[in-house]
């Protein structure tokens, strides 16, 4: 028996199919007269599929099952809608205990794909036929016994969502917001005009006095915020990599920092409250008529897609 295979007791019957034998001697001889070995079952339906099951009763021998009861289900591809159809099924064999007056249980843990290129999947090795034909163990009784199925089909996923982390910009996309007089701004936050990129709409936010209480007059805050995000379903997310800059307005040594984060209705500013000194800002990244100019640039605009409900 595998070590993904799981064998117990039940009292309660198959519920997807049940073979209940008169003669399993004769089966053995009918078995014994096909090419294969194997009697297969009538067709039944389980989980809007057509399926039947197959028994060995003297074991699959070219599926290491000789001296085994083999069983294994089958699907019917004609009940495929496509050709390209999978059908993902856990399946459970069964075999009757009458001394115990339950039937033994035995089951792979892991869900198998049938298709149209692999219909079957089973177990060779169910129960030894020394075990199953001994009187004295329960199996068979006066050549009587009763075997069955239980086809449990996982239904197609209803709900999903796609994340990308590499839907990159056909070019990356900059904004420029020359910001004139920072420190004569009345109010404790200044936005800019509102703008879309990758389908979103955004705005930066600017606390030239910072936005922390312990911070105040000593740090300059930016945030990227995005502005619409009000309108996103609940736990649909953006995901973003941009970057945050205050040009250096004699040179190139602009002051970067990178945005990497996943906006979402709750969530809908990201940025840093200490992004620059008030001190450096002054020295280093204002013109010589107290002008400064901030840059965005987007990399990465990915929202998350949900199926329909």
């Amino acid at each position: 028996m595998s070590s993904t295979t799981v064998q117990s007791l039940r009292e309660r019957s198959p519920s997807s199919y049940s073979l209940k034998i008169k003669n399993f001697s004769q089966l053995e001889n009918l078995a014994f007269g096909s090419a294969d070995g194997k009697y297969l079952s009538r067709l039944f339906s389980a989980g809007g599929y057509n399926w039947r099951m197959i028994l060995y009763p003297k074991g699959n021998d070219k599926d290491n099952g000789s001296d085994f009861i083999s069983m294994y289900v089958e699907l019917d591809s004609s009940s495929l809608s496509t050709p390209s159809t999978e059908v993902f099924a856990d399946f459970r064999f069964f075999v009757l205990n009458k001394k115990e007056n339950k039937y033994l249980t035995i089951h792979d843990v892991e869900s198998k794909p049938f298709n149209t290129f692999r219909s079957v999947w089973g177990l060779p090795q169910v129960l030894p036929l020394s075990t199953f034909k001994d009187p004295e163990n329960g199996y068979i009784c006066l050549g009587q016994c009763e075997f069955g199925v239980d086809v449990i089909v996982a239904p197609p996923p209803t709900n999903w969502e796609i994340l990308s982390f590499d839907e990159k910009l056909v070019y990356p996309y900059k904004i420029s917001w020359p910001v004139k007089n920072i420190f004569e701004i009345l109010g404790h936050c200044h936005k800019s005009q509102r703008f879309s990129v990758g389908g979103r709409t955004w705005a930066i936010e600017l606390y030239p006095k910072g936005s922390k209480t312990e911070d105040y007059n000593k740090w300059v805050s930016i945030f990227l915020t995005a502005a619409d995000c009000e309108t996103l379903k609940e736990d649909e997310k953006i995901f973003t990599q941009a970057h945050l800059r205050i040009l250096d307005p004699r040179g190139s040594n602009h002051l970067s920092r990178s945005v990497t984060k996943c906006y979402n209705k709750s969530d809908s500013s990201w940025g840093y409250f200490r992004f620059v000194s008030i001190d450096e800002l002054r020295n280093t990244y204002m013109d010589m008529e107290g002008a400064l100019t901030l840059e965005i640039q987007f990399d990465v605009v990915s929202t998350t897609k949900h199926s329909l409900p």
